[in-house]
């Protein structure tokens, strides 16, 4: 099989835990890919591994979210078991910190139940990435070599409030762990592209994944995107986007072979830890 791209920004939770409206918005932007949901609501696990070959992608990030005030429930628990046996399924876990009053001890105990990353979503959840009671997460993500991904920029979905998405909220972060690897889901989407290019350019350990957003515009939004490849990392926020039609897109844009490779699998490639 000829796989051409790693998707780090993808979402499985059984859809009983989004809401209604969520699940159905989903359906209506992707219906093709929903009939490899069952009707109890889980996602047909033999078939997502189908399709994933039959659109060329090797590995998926899959992505846990308790944001029960915005969007979904979706339980790490839940992700790790969809997870479990599969090497191309790379599960991170979700820290909630309205939800729990030991954010370090459900983070650790993820990771040792199989996490490889932390999604941070501040838009939905309702908090700032910089959040002191975060930092100690941080420091053991930066000591174990786990990369930590956060939303940036926009949220369409009723009750996200946008300004806990800016990128610069990142800086600090940044600064004070400068080995953690952090991945700026959505690049500031919205109106803080500029920003976000911007410190993925000066801070070493900043990346932008590129999900949720129209791959045919990404020159648009990051005109840098040739000479900062390594720094952009490939993903479609899927079911909300088919993985083909991105891949596609993606291939057609006017940029140099090897910064498509990178983009498309090299830099998750490493960023994950893949070999």
């Amino acid at each position: 099989m000829g796989y051409r791209a790693v998707d780090i920004h993808v979402h499985v939770g059984n859809l009983n835990h989004w809401k209604p409206w969520v699940k159905e918005w989903w359906q209506r932007t992707n219906p093709r890919d929903f009939a490899m949901v069952r009707e109890d609501g889980s996602l047909d696990r033999e078939a997502f591994l189908e399709h994933l070959d039959e659109v060329g992608v090797k590995y998926v990030v899959v992505l846990a979210e308790r944001s029960p005030a915005t969007t979904c429930d979706v339980p790490t628990e839940e992700v790790l078991e969809f997870c479990r046996g599969e090497k191309r399924f790379i599960p991170f876990c979700n820290v909630n910190l309205h939800l729990t009053d030991k954010p370090l001890r459900d983070f650790q105990e993820y990771l040792d139940l199989g996490a490889r990353g932390l999604k941070i979503h501040p838009v939905h959840q309702l908090f700032y990435p910089n959040d002191p009671r975060l930092y100690p997460l941080y420091a053991v993500a930066q000591e174990r070599g786990i990369p930590v991904m956060f939303h940036t920029g926009s949220s369409i979905f009723p009750g996200a409030k946008l300004k806990y998405g800016d990128p610069l909220l990142l800086d600090d972060i940044a600064v004070d762990f400068p080995d953690l690897t952090i991945i700026m889901s959505h690049g500031g989407r919205g109106f803080w592209y500029d920003r976000a290019q911007f410190l993925a350019k000066i801070r070493p350990n900043i990346y932008i994944d590129v999900s949720g957003l129209p791959p045919g515009r990404l020159l648009e939004y990051f005109p840098e995107l040739e000479r900062l490849k390594e720094k952009f990392i490939f993903g479609t926020d899927w079911p909300g986007a088919m993985m083909d039609r991105n891949i596609e897109a993606f291939l057609a844009l006017p940029i140099s072979p090897g910064a498509k490779e990178a983009i498309l699998m090299e830099n998750a490639r490493r960023v994950l830890g893949l070999g």
